[in-house]
């Protein structure tokens, strides 16, 4: 039953190739991230490159990244370290030859970061490094302090528009990739001038980022509601590892107000956690204290929050000093400001929320996914790096070194091809589009509460059936309309993503990482070493 209400639908909307404009590339790029971005230029090099994106150029989750990227640098660091770091923060789930191929590449994106221009912090001569949780050394490049994922989409994002091989359509809402003959063919668009737009590609890099905004507690843009993931899925490529969100244990919590991300690097140089009576709690949960890995210092606060019946817990950052705060986290200052709290002299609120996802889209190590013509980076995609927990400040290097490969590899296939392209011929043509008469915002609300509750940091048998019950439910009346914005497009999107995140959460009986069973709280590594990946089509989740 699950399966049958969400596959049913093919493509979001009705249209017919032969009275719609259609454009024509070689590579078409959608998402414009970190990994989007690394991924045209790259593709660049081999022919004509399309970039579509949601929102401006510049706006993803990379651009409010703030730690840093992850990079062996330092002569006391090594690429071994930096692996065996990856591999022990991933549980068990991580592919360690794809760890050794992101980390290897790592300081050499990072270089060719610094000759195009990013402005990383320096110590003298030398790139500025800092520690993170899980991190065995200091090996984490940043810039401006605490805005490392704007400098890097800056500098990306300037790069992209001087490049005469790339065109940009900004505003446009990618509403499904088009698929002939089980291999992609490109997309049809919705643009916010033009309306309906196909898209004929050679090949098509998805590169759409995550779905932090199905989660109401989330750290990520608006723009995170899980498309790619969504579009993916109803054209036939396989999603993996769909139960592994990760929540970052401090986001500024101020009611009222929307979630903001606090640096983990903020306890990286040597923030404290307290809770409402200034006392610190992580040095008896784990031996590395506030630098435990994220899920530990996540569920650590979630019981000290429950344990005292406060609403939020405290980073304390006042004995660093003022000097060093203005300098190094000078964006979390200001940000804080606004709220009147002086993070040189006040406790800063703060609680977990949804923040990186680390299933996705599967591919392998040339950044292929499972469907034809269709190559993946980033957010979207589930490479194996992270296994069941994510290494802080590994995201953005994984985007660096999985865009260059797919742009690489989409941009050499497409320039390999010789037949001349040609207008696209799929049509869905619905007979009767039910049109919505939906609020569609109270189920949007709805839906992210549902998520936060039943299917967030701690989870469980029971609460997992309900939700998926009332996923189901919702799925009914919504899935069968056809929207004509992007609302109702999204919450089309996030109930398809949320109900595979749900059923992949329940049918992995354990705890490994960033996923938390309280009903089967141990990891399981006799029976659950093992993957949930689900495909159209099929009737459950495939587990191997």
């Amino acid at each position: 039953m699950v399966t049958r209400d969400l596959d049913e639908k093919r493509y979001l909307v009705s249209f017919d190739p032969r009275r719609l404009p259609h454009a024509f590339c070689n590579v078409l790029v959608l998402g414009t991230g970190v990994a989007g971005l690394r991924a045209a230029l790259e593709a660049a090099k081999h022919g004509d490159v399309l970039v579509v994106t949601k929102d401006r150029l510049e706006e993803s989750s990379t651009f409010y990244a703030q730690g840093g990227a992850a990079a062996a640098l330092a002569q006391t660091d090594s690429v071994d370290q930096h692996v065996a770091d990856t591999l022990r923060v991933g549980q068990g789930l991580s592919d360690e030859a794809v760890a050794r191929f992101i980390v290897s590449e790592a300081p050499q994106r990072i270089l060719e970061l610094v000759e195009w221009g990013a402005p990383f912090d320096r110590e003298g001569e030398n790139l500025a490094l800092t520690k993170e949780g899980g991190h065995s050394h200091r090996r984490i490049v940043h810039a401006k302090g605490d805005a490392t994922g704007m400098a890097i989409e800056q500098t990306l994002a300037a790069r992209v528009r001087q490049t005469p091989e790339i065109r940009i359509i900004e505003h446009a809402f990618c509403l499904d990739l088009i698929t002939e003959g089980a291999a992609c063919c490109g997309a049809i668009i919705h643009d916010a001038r033009w309306g309906k737009m196909m898209i004929s590609a050679r090949q098509t890099i998805l590169a759409t980022g995550g779905v932090g905004c199905l989660f109401r507690e989330t750290t990520n843009p608006a723009v995170a509601t899980g498309d790619g993931l969504a579009m993916a899925y109803r054209a036939g490529a396989e999603l993996r590892d769909l139960e592994f969100m990760q929540f970052h244990p401090t986001t500024l919590y101020i009611a009222g107000a929307s979630r903001a991300l606090i640096s983990e690097a903020v306890r990286g140089e040597g923030g404290y956690l307290v809770n409402d009576a200034g006392e610190r709690f992580m040095r008896a949960v784990h031996p590395d204290a506030e630098l435990a890995p994220r899920d530990v210092v996540s569920r650590a606060i979630l019981d000290e929050m429950k344990r005292t019946g406060a609403t939020c817990v405290y980073l304390d950052l006042r004995h660093l000093g003022a000097s060093l705060l203005a300098r190094r986290f000078p964006g979390i200052k200001d940000l804080c400001a606004k709220f009147e709290i002086d993070i040189a002299q006040d406790l800063i609120p703060v609680r977990p929320s949804a923040h990186y996802f680390l299933g996705g889209v599967t591919v392998d190590m040339q950044a292929r996914s499972t469907l034809k013509r269709l190559f993946a980076c980033g957010e979207v995609t589930s490479t194996g790096l992270h296994g069941a927990n994510r290494l802080g400040s590994n995201s953005l290097i994984e985007g660096l070194v999985y865009g260059r490969q797919a742009g690489d590899m989409a941009g050499r296939a497409a320039a390999a091809e010789k037949t001349e392209q040609r207008r696209l011929r799929g049509a869905s043509l619905h007979p009767k589009p039910r049109y919505a008469d939906l609020n569609i915002a109270d189920v949007r609300d709805s839906l992210r509460a549902l998520m936060w509750r039943q299917a967030g940091i701690e989870r469980s048998q029971k609460p997992l059936e309900d939700a998926i019950q009332r996923l189901l439910f919702w799925c009914r009346y919504v899935m069968d309309k056809e929207f004509d914005d992007p609302r109702g497009w999204e919450l089309q999107n996030m109930l398809t993503v949320g109900t595979l995140m749900a059923r992949a959460a329940l049918a992995r009986a354990e705890s490994r990482g960033v996923h938390f069973r309280t009903d089967y709280p141990q990891r399981d590594d006799a029976a659950w070493s093992r993957r949930i990946a689900f495909r159209r089509g099929e009737p459950g989740p495939i587990i191997g």
